[in-house]
């Protein structure tokens, strides 16, 4: 069919604004990744080969490998993040969901994502993008700085790296927290722990709180179920708590699995003897997901017992999570026994804490409450 002479007309109009684009650099070619950013643990072989030092896995890879976390890659023999500001997750969530007990109850945090992940939990909720490579993700383009400032536009006193690994997106994380650190906005590191200690050691010092998966007192369990081992998570959780950071810990409970009363109690005597009595211990209620859809949910009476046994051990904050309205999602003080948060799920409905204690007896409530 001919053009018409406006249809030819218009054509020549766009050809002429590409050609100035075209010049202008517009349309050269886009980097490979976008998200590509050298990363900060590894060393080199020699030729092109290199060794990630950011967590236990210490992948040694060939050009163009990928780590186990699939979003690390070597390139011309040097490592680099593929997920630097292309998170593919980014929610406003009420702290309480990270699960964060003691910290700035009722306030928001700026929750943020990217594809990847150095476990291999079998029940993972999340593992569309915590399995995933960051070509088969949906991203978004937010930069450090756009991340804090979009945390302070909505009133956010936090900032949550969660979701999926946040240990894989270190550099990002690592950059996001110090800016937010400079502008008065609190860090929160939501892990399963799998990180070497210098890495660690560097994150701290602008991590304000976080929540560690202690996900089995049982390292066959850790192994062969989340492709974890006990030894790297009880170190995070002692140095984690070492350098300053508000640690609190969350154990999903599975059934059959992980559920044994005499490692439940093993956890607890663990807990209180290396990081103390006041660190709040979460038992989470297990969802049939993932590769574990054959399993039930955790029955109530399992959670509670598991509750029960970890006060026995001497834990002084124990709560069960994902059963809305349970008394056991609220805080009670240890010394006079009454309420002093009570939520209902991840809504606070009455908080009756003054000057960081108990309303009631003064008795000091540990955490980050201003």
């Amino acid at each position: 069919m001919p053009f018409t002479r406006r249809q030819f007309l218009r054509m020549g109009s766009a050809f002429i604004l590409a050609l100035g684009a075209f010049k202008k650099g517009a349309f050269a070619a886009p980097p490979r990744d976008p998200g590509m950013r050298e990363a900060m643990y590894y060393s080199s072989l020699g030729g092109d080969s290199v060794q990630c030092k950011l967590c236990p896995h210490r992948c040694t890879l060939n050009d163009g490998q990928r780590g186990f976390c699939r979003v690390r890659e070597c390139r011309g023999g040097k490592l680099y993040s593929l997920v630097y500001g292309l998170p593919c997750s980014a929610h406003i969530d009420p702290i309480e969901k990270k699960p964060m007990f003691h910290m700035l109850p009722t306030s928001k945090s700026f929750s943020i994502a990217t594809a990847g992940c150095n476990s291999r939990c079998k029940f993972c909720q999340n593992w569309q993008i915590s399995q995933a490579r960051p070509e088969d993700t949906d991203n978004i383009k937010l930069t450090p700085n756009q991340v804090v400032d979009d945390a302070l536009k909505n009133t956010c006193r936090s900032i949550a790296y969660t979701y999926s690994e946040p240990n894989v997106f270190y550099e990002y994380m690592f950059d996001t927290a110090r800016i937010a650190r400079s502008k008065g906005v609190k860090n929160v590191w939501v892990t399963g722990g799998l990180i070497n200690t210098g890495p660690l050691r560097e994150l701290a010092k602008y991590m304000d709180g976080a929540n560690i998966d202690f996900k089995a007192f049982d390292d066959e369990y850790l192994r062969k179920v989340c492709g974890q081992n006990l030894k790297t998570i009880t170190e995070t959780i002692k140095l984690s708590k070492e350098l300053g950071i508000w640690i609190e810990l969350t154990n999903l409970l599975v059934p059959t699995l992980n559920d044994d009363p005499k490692r439940i109690e093993g956890m607890a005597v663990w807990i209180k003897e290396n990081v103390g009595a006041g660190v709040p211990l979460h038992f989470s209620r297990f969802w049939p997901m993932y590769k574990l859809k054959n399993l039930p949910p955790t029955p109530v009476r399992t959670l509670e017992k598991a509750r029960e046994i970890a006060m026995n051990a001497g834990l002084e904050y124990v709560y069960i999570g994902n059963i809305p309205g349970h008394e056991a999602n609220n805080t009670y003080c240890p010394s006079c026994k009454n309420l002093i948060i009570q939520r209902k799920g991840y809504v606070v409905s009455a908080i009756h804490i003054k000057d960081s204690g108990c309303r009631f007896c003064g008795h000091t409530i540990p955490g980050i409450w201003q």
